[in-house]
């Protein structure tokens, strides 16, 4: 798709946290793109974005209802060509979404039409994929189901965790969506539907509480894919032994473990300071972990 070449583009920023500081970062940099207004979410206060208001001279909308009539008469006079979501978390509604001539984009951290929703990074960990998306999307009236303009994919190995993909994407996203709004800007760029990939796709909802606990009758593998997806800074892996608390940061495979049938979270060794332990098939190494309880051969996690 051919449009016109935007000289200089205007933009509203929709933002908040670390994701949204390393694009807004590299997104200023450029001389051909104009930040109208910062608008960050209204549940947090993001000191970053503040600053970065302050420092630049840039308007900062704060305790925005973005679909009101008087959000929008407002965002109206900024003459945007293009609103970027990144990390939002309020929902476009139609007319909002039309308000730019561009119309309204985001940024979303998971390979598109699959891994839409909330938490991706630690859905790709527990579904054991050995690569993540970063996508750049027009935004609709659907979850993640609008017109995909660019996206890439990164590899997982098994020496990834959550803290190793966020890593990964907290950069990566602020690269991705600025080529992205490039190609905007450029008029040389395709919406891809999302249905030509896939009919359905795949939707994630969010994790809460209560999804930490570990369920021990599972493989050595889907426990290992569990754990290192909440890692820290996540939640981290939650277990009890005699009734306390037993937080696990890290696993290990063991390799060539025989699988055999006995008791199902049972302490079946202990090597320096890892704790072996019966899973559903074979045996799993605990590798850091926090807790008060006294542990030893013969106690069980439950």
């Amino acid at each position: 798709m051919e449009n016109k070449i935007i000289d200089k583009l205007k933009i509203g920023y929709f933002a908040d946290g670390p994701w949204s500081h390393i694009a807004f970062e590299k997104l200023i940099q450029d001389n051909s793109i104009e930040i109208a207004f910062i608008c960050p979410r209204r549940d947090t206060r993001d000191a970053s974005l503040m600053d970065y208001s302050k420092r630049y001279g840039i308007d900062y909308l704060e305790d925005c209802r973005i679909n009101t009539a008087a959000s929008h008469e407002l965002f109206k006079s900024y003459n945007c060509d293009l609103f970027v979501s990144m990390s939002f978390n309020q929902i476009f509604k139609k007319d909002t979404i039309q308000l730019p001539r561009l119309s309204t984009i985001n940024c979303h951290a998971g390979k598109l039409p699959f891994y839409r929703g909330r938490n991706i990074l630690n859905w790709a960990l527990i579904n054991d994929e050995k690569e993540f998306g970063i996508t750049v999307h027009f935004i609709d009236e659907g979850i993640d189901t609008g017109d995909i303009i660019l996206q890439r994919t990164y590899s997982i190995s098994d020496d990834d965790n959550y803290a190793t993909l966020l890593d990964v994407a907290h950069l990566e996203c602020a690269n991705v969506l600025y080529d992205a709004i490039k190609l905007l800007q450029s008029g040389n760029y395709q919406r891809i539907d999302q249905k030509s990939i896939h009919p359905v796709g795949t939707y994630f909802g969010p994790r809460g509480i209560g999804d930490e606990l570990i369920d021990w009758n599972t493989t050595s593998r889907e426990l290992f894919n569990f754990v290192r997806a909440i890692s820290k800074p996540g939640p981290m892996a939650h277990t009890t032994v005699e009734g306390q608390l037993v937080k696990i940061n890290k696993v290990a495979l063991i390799p060539n473990a025989f699988p055999y049938k006995a008791i199902v979270g049972q302490i079946v060794g202990i090597k320096g300071e890892s704790l072996i332990v019966k899973t559903a098939d074979t045996i799993l190494s605990v590798e850091e972990f926090e807790t008060d309880a006294k542990i030893r051969i013969g106690s069980r996690f439950k």
